[in-house]
């Protein structure tokens, strides 16, 4: 790998051993990846996905010790993934006695990150991209961020350019300042390996398209025709929380990192076809084919027919906007059940500023009046506890559904489950 002299100093030891084996660290990522060189990171802020204090972690807390001993901190403030726990969501004695030992190195990362350069105790959420929380890229930035569904946002949505890192990765590249170019960070890395063609006769939800274009796509770039026909050609906040969510699905069905949408993404929009590689394949996306992609999901609660003890909305966490539809969606389909509070224990989740500005307005009484629950936590995080898998949890998040034993139903579902008490 071709080093700048700045890069080859570092190396070299010119500011400690410790940083030294940082820039190695990111030196031979960026080999096993074929990168030549490395590039300055642009952007004002990172994101980490390292968020839980989870035990079996301790090398990672020895790892971050040292670092902070020898004064190796991050040349950037950063956001983190939402914290595992909050007391406000339904658990019960035996599943806290677990969540206790499962995370308890929780206070010593939060005091950790804070240290390496946290953002604030409100830049806990996977969503760091919302207004609220304030960690926007800008076009061209260079990231060193991770987080499947954050990196595939900033890269498709906002145009920055990341590759989906791990934590360490990521710290790393903050520590330096400096990450491998390879990947989604060159021009050539950008282009589309397949056209995704939408024909279908609504609005596709978005949780079950992006589990489709992910499943099919796998790790590639995708440029999608025919979405702008329900979404129009303008980001404005309904179609950010759309892509939001179909992203995120793109991430975790698959492992996409980026994809194109034909006259409303920024590089779409700019160079069109010219994105598409002449070799490109064809993947065809209509009612019939969502239909069975979702009935490919497969049911792994021990009893198929066990009613809901449990739903979560909000992974990713929902946006200002999204928070406010579905507590008028809760409203209105507990009116016409004749109900006045939803019939299954429900959390929706978003990030902590988000919170805070949702409370200052009138829907947070209302929220509160049909009996959900407001959380910043993080579903996945609370369904990695081995009693929480075994309880029947159901979830409009394809996210949630594919690293947990969560049922996913679409919107419609849920909402007619939660507030009319049927499965």
């Amino acid at each position: 790998m071709i080093l700048t002299k700045e890069q080859q100093a570092l190396l070299d030891g010119e500011k400690g051993e410790t940083m030294a084996k940082v820039m190695k660290t990111l030196i031979m990522y960026g080999e096993a990846f074929s990168a030549e060189k490395m590039v300055p990171i642009t952007s004002e802020y990172g994101h980490t996905v390292i968020s839980f204090g989870i035990g079996v972690m301790e090398p990672v807390y020895d790892l971050y010790s040292k670092l902070l001993e020898e004064k190796v901190v991050s040349k950037q403030k950063f956001s983190a993934d939402p914290r595992p726990l909050d007391n406000k969501v339904p658990s019960s004695f035996l599943q806290n006695i677990v969540f206790k030992i499962m995370y308890s190195k929780q206070n010593r990362l939060e005091e950790q990150l804070k240290s390496f350069g946290l953002m604030s105790d409100d830049a806990y959420t996977c969503a760091c991209y919302l207004p609220e929380v304030g960690n926007i890229p800008k076009r061209g930035d260079i990231l060193s961020w991770a987080e499947s569904s954050a990196v595939v946002y900033a890269n498709s949505v906002l145009g920055a350019r990341c590759n989906r890192n791990s934590g360490i990765i990521e710290l790393m590249g903050s520590i330096a300042g400096f990450v491998p170019e390879f990947g989604l960070l060159t021009d050539e890395g950008r282009k589309a390996d397949w056209i995704v063609e939408v024909r279908t006769e609504k609005l596709p939800e978005a949780q079950i398209f992006g589990s489709a274009v992910g499943m099919k796509v796998l790790d590639k770039v995708p440029y999608i025709k025919g979405l702008d026909k329900w979404l129009g050609t303008e980001l404005n906040d309904d179609v950010c929380a759309y892509l939001k969510d179909f992203g995120a699905a793109t991430a975790s069905n698959g492992s996409v990192g980026l994809y194109h949408i034909e006259n409303l993404t920024p590089e779409a929009k700019d160079f069109g076809e010219k994105l598409i590689r002449e070799n490109a394949q064809v993947y065809i996306v209509d009612d019939a084919e969502l239909e069975r992609v979702k009935n490919s999901y497969p049911c792994i609660w021990k009893d198929a027919d066990a009613k809901p003890k449990l739903c979560f909305i909000g992974c990713p966490h929902l946006t200002m906007q999204q928070l406010k539809d579905w507590t008028e969606k809760v409203e209105e389909s507990l009116k016409a059940a004749g109900n006045e509070k939803v019939k299954v224990p429900t959390v929706f989740t978003s990030a902590p500023g988000v919170i805070r500005e949702f409370m200052k307005t009138e829907y947070a009484a209302r929220l509160e009046a049909t009996g959900v629950i407001l959380s910043y936590i993080c579903p996945l995080m609370y369904m990695n506890n081995p009693l929480s898998k075994k309880m029947p949890v159901i979830t409009s998040s394809n996210k949630l559904r594919t690293y947990t034993s969560a049922r996913f139903y679409s919107d419609d579902e849920i909402l007619e489950i939660i507030t009319k008490g049927v499965k």
